[in-house]
């Protein structure tokens, strides 16, 4: 029998390969998920480095926001990585869940990257 961590992981790493099959040569928007904050990079692996990155950990949103597990929270994350992503140069990604569910926090941070003016 699988641990829950096994099991999260296989689905982690399925949900990658399926990216990776679709990506087209396209950055990997990474997005993972904990209890108290919510974290976002835009990844080349080709090359193996992170190009942008943000979370609820950065100066500029952790005055701002009441706690970093809410899904305004992730929203406000959301916006940074695309603000931060288009000063980079970067308008295509590919969406990495990290094999949770598109639901929630994942769906706020997604929404507002697509507002901001990454397209996904």
């Amino acid at each position: 029998m699988l641990s829950i961590k096994e099991l999260s992981d296989r689905r982690r790493w399925r949900v990658r390969a399926r990216l990776r099959r679709k990506s087209r040569g396209r950055l990997r928007l990474s997005v993972f998920r904990s209890g108290k904050h919510i974290y976002a990079q835009i990844i080349d692996d080709g090359r193996g480095a992170t190009v942008a990155a943000a979370s609820t950990l950065d100066k500029t949103l952790k005055s701002r926001l009441a706690k970093g597990s809410d899904k305004t929270a992730a929203a406000e994350v959301g916006k940074l990585i695309a603000e931060r992503a288009l000063a980079a140069g970067i308008k295509e990604v590919v969406f990495d869940r990290g094999g949770y569910l598109y639901h929630g926090r994942v769906k706020a941070l997604a929404e507002a990257a697509r507002e901001g003016g990454l397209s996904f």
